[in-house]
Parts: structure tokens; C-alpha cells; sequence
């Protein structure tokens, strides 16, 4: 049987543009608090949903986006008639995030989640030394690079994309590994790995050649050794209008061809 959701809570961008329409749809709509709330509606760019979920995935709380940014891949378009409606017809996407465990030079260990990706990068003029083990086995043996990032297939588009990383349809269960300006090995592309796979990034020369691991909004600075895994136990649903679901909008992305 469908959900049915009726209790909203608008969650805004700080953005003139995002703040007025929260105004404009709470008086239509009325306004709940998140622990009260049915489903948390974003309103801004991509940047905006991803907060809603770092912010609300332990309220059990479906979110529904809509684009008052930029790209908005994230989000369906804007309308203020009908949300309802949208909300109900709506289809489910379930996103599991990564988890990074992040160890730095002094010693310290820190870890963070990303529904986007987890992605490492020289702190300094000089490339990162990188080696790549997945599953215990070494699989490169020294990468240096601007950096390299593990992206999910939500976030498969972002910058994993401009980094000339494969788009990955959402039901694949594969992660992309995906090299920033590799300049050894200088043809390795990346690579294509199963969801259940863990990987460990060491940091060769970490003193000469610093680097920084990011897990979407965290940064850690000074990283000499980073594990990397998707968090099964971590899911929050992301609700898209039928005729504008994730699914759809990633194999759009394949056959685009700018000019």
C-alpha cells in the first residue's frame, strides 16, 4: 500500500530565492518540525539535499527535493500546486551512504559518512603517493595523482563525472574508483568494484607529500591512511515525480552530448 504523507516539513537554502518559497509553501501547506513531520521537503540546489540527508538520515524521514539552484540533479522541479499530490505519487529511491575511517599523521582517527562520494587530494603543489588495496589485496601498488575519489551511483554524477568517472545506473551495487590527474600509472582510468567491497588508501611520504580526505561536507586534513566501505545499515529514501525519477535522469546523462 502507498505511503501517505500529509505533515510536511519545508527545509530551506539560504538563498533569498529558497527562503521565499518556504514562506509562500508553508501558508499553503502549513509547517511541522522534523520529528513531527510525515516527509522533509528540500527546497535549493543539490548542495541543500545533500545537508537534509546528512542532517535528518537518523529521523527515518523520507525526503523530496525540490530545484531552486542549479543542477538540482538531486531534485525534482519546482511547483507550489499540487505538492501533495507529487509527494504521494511519488517514487522511492533507497541511498546508502559511505563511511570513511580516516587515520592522520598525529595519530588522530576520524570518521564521517558521504551519500556523494569520498574523495582524497594533494594538500600542496606536489601529487599524492597513493597505493589502493580493496578486500585486504593490493590491487596498485603506487598511484600518484592530483587524488582519487570512491563514488556512489547517486553521486556518480557530481564530481565524479567531471572527473571523468563512469555514470553508474542506481541498481548496479557498484562503487566507481575513480583517479584525479593521474599521472602514474598515466592510462589507468579507474575502476569498477562491488558495493560490498572495502578499500584502504595508503599515503606514501605523508610529510613531503601531504593529503586531505573528504567525506562530502567533512574534510580531514593530513590523512597518512583512509578505509572506505558503503554502510548498509545507514538509508534514507529520496522521492522523485515519476516522470523525473534518478533512474531515468542517469541514463539521460549517458546520451547527452554537449556542444
Amino acid at each position: 500500500m502507498p505511503a501517505s504523507y500529509s505533515n510536511i516539513c519545508f527545509l530551506a537554502s539560504n538563498s533569498p530565492k529558497a527562503k521565499d518559497a518556504k514562506k509562500d509553501l508553508e501558508k499553503i501547506y502549513g509547517q511541522c518540525s522534523p520529528e513531527k513531520a510525515d516527509i522533509l521537503v528540500a527546497l535549493g540546489g543539490d548542495g541543500t539535499m545533500l545537508e537534509a540527508l546528512h542532517k535528518y538520515y537518523s529521523k527515518d524521514k523520507p525526503v523530496y527535493g525540490m530545484n531552486l539552484g542549479s543542477v538540482g540533479f538531486l531534485l525534482n522541479p519546482y511547483d507550489t500546486e499540487n505538492l501533495l499530490d507529487r509527494i504521494n505519487n511519488a517514487q522511492a529511491v533507497e541511498l546508502h551512504p559511505l563511511r570513511m575511517h580516516a587515520k592522520t599523521a598525529s595519530g588522530e582517527e576520524k570518521e564521517a559518512f558521504a551519500f556523494n562520494e569520498v574523495a582524497l587530494f594533494r594538500q600542496r603543489r606536489q601529487t599524492a603517493n597513493l597505493s589502493i588495496h580493496v578486500d585486504s589485496t593490493e590491487r596498485l601498488k603506487e598511484l600518484v595523482c592530483d587524488g582519487v575519489m570512491v563514488a556512489t551511483p547517486a553521486g556518480s554524477t557530481a564530481y565524479n563525472l567531471s572527473a571523468h568517472g563512469p555514470i553508474l545506473p542506481l541498481n548496479s551495487n557498484i562503487l566507481a574508483l575513480t583517479p584525479i590527474s593521474a599521472f602514474r600509472p598515466r592510462r589507468w582510468n579507474g575502476a569498477l568494484l562491488p558495493s560490498q567491497s572495502e578499500l584502504h588508501i595508503h599515503v606514501h611520504f605523508p610529510d613531503k607529500r601531504p593529503v586531505s580526505a573528504t567525506a562530502d561536507f567533512t574534510e580531514v586534513r593530513h590523512v597518512t591512511d583512509v578505509k572506505i566501505w558503503q554502510s548498509k545499515d545507514i538509508g534514507i529514501n529520496v522521492l522523485f515525480d515519476p516522470d523525473h525519477h534518478l533512474e531515468e535522469r542517469i541514463l539521460k546523462e549517458q546520451f547527452l552530448n554537449d556542444c
